[in-house]
C-alpha cells in the first residue's frame, strides 16, 4: 500500500477503538436498578451515539429524556428520548432551548429517581443556560476562541457565566441521584473541564478565572465580572461518574495499526498542548531527523492544540499542524504527517484534518499558495482543498481530542 493508503487505514481504526459503544456497554452494568424514574440526558458531539448505546442496553427503564448535539451529528431517534441539534463552538438558540427542556425534565424528580448523564466534548456549547445576555455569551466565547486561551481556560470562565456548568446541573437534579458516564476530550481527562463539568465539582477558582482575564485583555460586562467573583459548588452529594474514553485509546489504536502496517512505532505524548502551528514544526522535525532511515517509523501524538486567530481564513488546528509540517518535511522521501480531531470535524470546516507529504510544499508552490502567509491567514483549508490533503470522515459518533502522526514509509 502506499504511505496515503495507511494514513487512511490507521486513522479508520482508531476512530473505531475509540467508540464509546462497548465503554458505555461496561459502565451501565454498574447502574443498580431504581424504584423510580430514569430519566436520560446525553450531551456533546458523542452524545447520538452514547445515548443510543445506553437506550439499547436499558430499554423501558429509561421514560423520557434528551440527546443535545451538534448540528448535522444526530442520526435517527432513539426511543422516547427527544433529540436535539444545537450549535458549536459558539452556542445557538438551540443550545440555550436544550438546557430549559433538561431542566423541565428533572426539576420535578425526587430522591427515587435517577438522571441518566452522558457527557462528551462540545458539551459546553451544545447545553447552555447563560446567566449573561446571550449575545455577551457569544461574544466571549469568540474572544476566548480568537486569542488563544486552552480548553481549561475557556472552560473556567463558562462555569462562572452559566446556570448549567461547574456543578450546578447536578445541583438542579437535586434530590434525584446522577448517574454519569463522561467521555473525555480534555488532556489529563480533568472531570471538571469536559463540557465544563455540569454535574462535576469545579476544581477551578474565582481567581483563576479573573487571571484569565487579565491574560488575554478580555472584554466582559460588569455583571460577568461581577459572576466570575461568585463560587462554583466543591462539594456534590448523589452523583456517580464513570469515565470511559481518552485520546490514549486513540493513540494505543494508531500504534498497534502502524505496526502491523510494518511500521517500528513509538507514541510521543497523548498530552500535546502547544499551539497547532509549533506542533507541526515539531513533528515536521522528528520527521527530518530520521529522514534517511532505512526502517519505516511512525510517531504518533495524541491532545488538543490550539490556534490563535491572526485573519479571517477558514481552517482548524489538525489542518494548521498537517500545513504547517509540509514545510518541514519537503522533499523528503515517502514521508507523511497527519493530524485528525477524532470527532470527524476540525474547526469550523467539514474535514476531521489533513495529511501532507515531501511533495505537498512544490505543489502549493506551483499553485501560487504561500504557506507561511496562509498559516498567518488561518486560511489552511482552502489551501490544502487544493492538492486534495483534507481528512474527511463524516461524524463519527466519539470525541476524544486529536490524533497527529509522522510516517516514514520504507
Amino acid at each position: 500500500m502506499s504511505i496515503l493508503q495507511d494514513v487512511d487505514v490507521i486513522v479508520k481504526n482508531a476512530i473505531r477503538a475509540a467508540s464509546p459503544d462497548e465503554a458505555v456497554k461496561r459502565a451501565i452494568k454498574r447502574l443498580s436498578n431504581q424504584n423510580g424514574k430514569t430519566v436520560l440526558v446525553a450531551v456533546g458531539k458523542a452524545a447520538w451515539q452514547m445515548a443510543a448505546t445506553a437506550y439499547e442496553a436499558l430499554g423501558n427503564r429509561v421514560s423520557e429524556g434528551i440527546v443535545v448535539t451538534k448540528h448535522g451529528y444526530a442520526q435517527g431517534p432513539i426511543g422516547p428520548l427527544a433529540i436535539v441539534e444545537a450549535g458549536h463552538p459558539v452556542p445557538d438558540e438551540n443550545s440555550y432551548a436544550a438546557a430549559d427542556q433538561a431542566i423541565e425534565l428533572v426539576e420535578p424528580l425526587n430522591e427515587q429517581d435517577l438522571v441518566l448523564f452522558l457527557v462528551s466534548g462540545g458539551g459546553s456549547a451544545l447545553f447552555e443556560k447563560t446567566l449573561i445576555s446571550e449575545e455577551e455569551n457569544k461574544e466571549i466565547t469568540r474572544q476566548l476562541l480568537a486569542c488563544g486561551a486552552n480548553i481549561a481556560e475557556i472552560n473556567t470562565l463558562r462555569k462562572r457565566l452559566s446556570a448549567v456548568k461547574g456543578g450546578k446541573f447536578a445541583k438542579i437534579c437535586a434530590p434525584a441521584k446522577i448517574f454519569s458516564i463522561v467521555l473525555s476530550d480534555v488532556v489529563g481527562d480533568s472531570l471538571d473541564m469536559i463540557a465544563s463539568g455540569p454535574a462535576y465539582p469545579d476544581a477551578s477558582t474565582c481567581e483563576q478565572a479573573l487571571a484569565i482575564v487579565k491574560k488575554y485583555n478580555l472584554t466582559l460586562s460588569q455583571k460577568a465580572l461581577e459572576l466570575l467573583r461568585v463560587e462554583t459548588p466543591k462539594v456534590l452529594e448523589g452523583v456517580e461518574t464513570h469515565i470511559t474514553g481518552s485520546v490514549r485509546e486513540l493513540c494505543v489504536s494508531a500504534e498497534r495499526t502502524c505496526r502491523e502496517l510494518g511500521y517500528e512505532s513509538l507514541i510521543l505524548t497523548d498530552r500535546l498542548c502547544c499551539e497547532a502551528k509549533e506542533a507541526g514544526g515539531f513533528l515536521a522535525s522528528i520527521a527530518r531527523f530520521h529522514a534517511e532511515s532505512s526502517r519505516s517509523l511512525a510517531f504518533i501524538a495524541g491532545g488538543e492544540t490550539i490556534v490563535r486567530l491572526t485573519g479571517n481564513g477558514l481552517g482548524g488546528r489538525n489542518q494548521e499542524i498537517a500545513l504547517s509540517a509540509a514545510l518541514g518535511i519537503s522533499g523528503v522521501r515517502d514521508c507523511a504527517v497527519f493530524s485528525v480531531g477524532s470527532d470527524g470535524t476540525d474547526g469550523p470546516t467539514d474535514a476531521a484534518g489533513a495529511v501532507c507529504t515531501g511533495e505537498s510544499a512544490k505543489k502549493l508552490e506551483k499553485l501560487g499558495v504561500d504557506i507561511c502567509q496562509t498559516l498567518r491567514d488561518n486560511d489552511s483549508y482552502n489551501a490544502l482543498k487544493k492538492i486534495g490533503a483534507l481528512i474527511f470522515t463524516g461524524p463519527t459518533g466519539t470525541n476524544v481530542n486529536d490524533l497527529s502522526c509522522v510516517l516514514i514509509k520504507r
